[in-house]
């Protein structure tokens, strides 16, 4: 009997953590489009990106081309609850928050050395086909950049 309730409790909130991320709109893979975007010239691009369920988190997969053009490839294994959490591959990326604002916008703050450097807002439309990214923060060189990336739902 014991056995029986155990089972059932792990179904239920293994069942339950599959809904919640199949409801989140940001889950998926994204790809920029770069004739909507204004991205500033040799301004690192991120191509790709692709949210997935890791566990109890979400671990975010980025492929993109830095400033000269030379591929890059960062992952951020977080949860969307404004925390810090770590961002390999990157350099300039110490950590990395997101807090969801609501179901279809997300607050973030990319820090270096416990300082943001970048912050900004992810939007995803009504229809959930496309997002917006707005950034604005300073660069590696400490120049202060701003962008606006929209992306199509692959």
């Amino acid at each position: 009997m014991k056995l029986r309730t155990i089972v059932v409790g792990v179904a239920v909130c293994l069942f339950s953590l599959t809904l919640c991320f199949a409801d989140n709109a940001m889950m998926g893979t994204w790809k920029l489009n770069e004739a909507k975007s204004k991205i500033p010239a040799g301004a690192p691009k991120s191509v790709t990106v692709t949210y997935e369920a890791a566990g109890d988190s979400i671990k975010s997969t980025i492929d993109g081309v830095d400033g000269k053009g030379n591929p890059t490839h960062t992952e951020w294994t977080g949860k969307f609850d404004g925390k810090d959490y770590p961002v390999t591959g990157d350099p300039n990326q110490g950590t990395r928050s997101v807090k969801a604002i609501n179901d279809h916008k997300f607050a973030v703050d990319v820090k270096k050395d416990g300082k943001v450097i970048m912050s900004g807002h992810v939007e995803i439309a009504a229809d959930g086909k496309s997002r917006t990214v707005t950034l604005h923060g300073t660069d590696a060189m400490g120049k202060k950049v701003e962008s606006k990336a929209f992306y199509d739902k692959q």
